[in-house]
């Protein structure tokens, strides 16, 4: 079993059949050229000198002389792993940018939210104070309550995301993976959103 390749393809889906058997059997051509040759270095350090060879003795072979355009393409793993790598890139950018975007209307959001349940309980804050709590105190629950909401926020968002990627893999047959370290990361960075946002609600309260 090998799975997925690079760009989703099930590569244990695959039939290997000698082409000229799926020309004359499968097409009914009489083709003489080939679509693609699939062929394999040595080693990883050893790709450049082949694909180099390759297109030498197919230039000879296709009687490409000097400055004639080539009817044929050689390319390696090397300048597909840096074209998906600038991909994926670009689409690690856009998604940053879309998720600091949310955290900070998220952010926003708490802090409206908080601002509003501080100017809604004067008479607690007043209480708490009069028997003797400090302004820390008061500052580190309206802190807690920021967290609180931001963290279960979190969680619900987790619990979606996950629940989308395990539906989207069983539509799409790629394996889902499970990654215990970046959702742990993502739920304290919910976390700290609830501070940086909660604490000048919570500042405002004490």
């Amino acid at each position: 079993a090998k799975g997925a390749d690079l760009v989703g393809s099930d590569r244990d889906n695959v039939v290997l059949m000698p082409y000229t058997t799926v020309k004359k059997r499968l097409k009914g051509s009489e083709f003489d050229n080939v679509d693609v040759i699939l062929a394999s270095a040595r080693s990883t350090v050893q790709i450049v000198q082949a694909q180099q060879e390759m297109t030498q003795l197919l230039g000879e072979r296709h009687k490409i002389g000097p400055g004639d355009r080539p009817d044929f393409e050689v390319r390696s793993t090397i300048e597909f792993a840096a074209m998906l790598g600038m991909i994926t890139g670009t689409m690690t950018a856009l998604l940053a940018s879309i998720a600091g975007i949310s955290l900070v209307v998220g952010g926003v959001g708490i802090m409206n939210i908080m601002l509003v349940s501080v100017t809604e309980r004067p008479r607690e804050i007043g209480i708490r104070l009069s028997i003797g709590a400090t302004t820390h105190e008061v500052l580190l629950q309206f802190l807690v309550e920021a967290v609180t909401l931001s963290c279960a926020g979190g969680i619900v968002g987790i619990v979606l995301a996950l629940a989308m990627c395990f539906g989207l893999s069983q539509i799409i047959h790629i394996p889902f993976a499970f990654d215990v370290q970046i959702n742990v990361i993502a739920f304290f960075f919910s976390a700290a959103v609830g501070i940086l946002f909660g604490f000048a609600p919570a500042r405002r309260a004490a």
